[in-house]
């Protein structure tokens, strides 16, 4: 049995706001009571520190799990937030893909770990990527029921996103047939910059409703909040960054009723 939904959190293009999204959403919709866990595919680990892992408590991590074989009940630790449980990351995912390279399964690794039953507990799982399409992405893509594509406000939005919608396509037509784009969430918001403003209305105008309406915005408590291994929602709920996380949540739900009901 499978998890309900597995959302694979990609761009390949690093500081547009992935691991910030993936800590924050799977925050939010752990405050609801929702059960979620985060799988830290990002040899940097951010998402793991941001969410209170110190490295040395890493014995077991995402690298067992592709590598060796480890299960997600070997591998999930919980988390500073309640019904939030992360596998973790370590530099150790920058040699897997050498060593899974050759393996006739070496796309379908985490789809396996993720199709026991002590997956099946959560009723989310977010998939955070490396900031490239390698074959770590192409696992959590091949995974996946969903892509959820962070969009940084800036000149060059457009062309990285052209790129990653192609490699979606082609994982459609060749590993996971099922694989959707959950949405794109427009993230780095400043409302004072009129370029700002141009890229979400030209992003809007090339795919319609698949741009969430919440924009989240630049915010330095959601910048800082990671240093204190903390969620921006745990550190700081009130701020705009906190907030736009919420709604954004509040959306992804929605798209899900609406999914199901469909």
């Amino acid at each position: 049995m499978a998890a309900n939904r597995i959302i694979t959190i990609a761009n390949q293009k690093g500081g547009v706001g992935k691991t910030t999204t993936a800590i924050n959403l799977a925050t939010s919709l752990a405050a609801i009571g929702e059960e979620v866990l985060i799988i830290d595919l990002d040899p940097q680990g951010n998402a793991s520190t941001g969410l209170g892992i110190d490295r040395r408590d890493r014995s077991v991590s995402a690298y067992d799990l592709l590598a060796g074989g480890a299960s997600i009940a070997e591998t999930a630790m919980a988390s500073v937030v309640p019904h939030l449980s992360i596998v973790p990351s370590t530099m150790d995912l920058l040699g897997v893909e050498m060593e899974i390279a050759g393996r006739e399964d070496r796309v379908y690794r985490l789809k396996k770990a993720l199709s026991g039953e002590d997956a099946a507990r959560y009723s989310y799982i977010l998939v955070d990527c490396p900031p490239s399409l390698n074959l770590l992405t192409m696992n959590a893509m091949a995974a996946a029921h969903s892509v959820l594509v962070p969009l940084q406000c800036e000149f060059f939005a457009l062309e990285g996103l052209s790129q990653l919608l192609e490699t979606v396509s082609q994982v459609r037509d060749t590993v996971n047939p099922g694989l959707d784009i959950q949405g794109i969430v427009m993230t780095m918001y400043d409302a004072r910059n009129n370029l700002a403003q141009q890229v979400v209305e030209d992003v809007r105008s090339h795919l319609g409703d698949k741009v969430y309406r919440t924009l989240i915005p630049r915010n330095v408590r959601v910048s800082e909040a990671p240093s204190y291994g903390k969620p921006a929602i745990l550190y700081d709920l009130k701020c705009a960054g906190s907030q736009a996380y919420l709604q954004l949540a509040s959306e992804v739900i929605q798209r899900e009723r609406s999914r199901k009901a469909a």
